[in-house]
C-alpha cells in the first residue's frame, strides 16, 4: 500500500479545524481516514512553528522577495543565452556555407 502524501495547505486546513474544537479530533480522523496520532502530530508541529510566522522581519521578507526576483531574472537570462547560442551557432554554420560557395565561384 502506497503512503498518502498531504499538501501543507491540506494539513493547515485540518489543523485549523482541530484547533476550532467544533469537531473532535477522533471525528476528523475518522472522516479523513487519517490516524488520530498523525493529526495530533500535525497539531503539535503547527503550534511549535506558529511563532515563525511573526518572527520574520520586514527586511527579511524584502530580502527573500529580492532573491526570488533575482532568481527569476537569472532563469530568464539563461533561457535568452540558450536562444542566442543556438542562433549564433546557426549563423556560423550558414556563414561558413556561404563562404564555401563564394570560394567555389557559385
Amino acid at each position: 500500500m502506497e503512503r498518502r502524501q498531504f499538501t501543507p495547505e491540506y494539513k493547515t486546513k485540518i489543523v485549523l479545524e482541530i484547533l476550532k474544537e467544533e469537531i473532535s479530533i477522533g471525528e476528523i480522523a475518522s472522516r479523513e481516514s487519517i490516524n488520530r496520532t498523525q493529526l495530533q502530530n500535525w497539531k503539535k508541529e503547527f503550534l511549535e512553528n506558529a511563532s515563525r510566522v511573526f518572527a520574520q522581519s520586514k527586511t527579511e521578507r524584502e530580502a527573500q522577495q529580492m532573491v526570488k526576483e533575482a532568481n527569476e531574472r537569472e532563469q530568464n537570462l539563461m533561457v535568452k543565452i540558450g536562444q542566442l547560442t543556438v542562433e549564433n551557432d546557426w549563423l556560423k554554420k550558414k556563414s561558413a556555407q556561404v563562404r564555401a560557395r563564394i570560394q567555389l565561384g557559385e
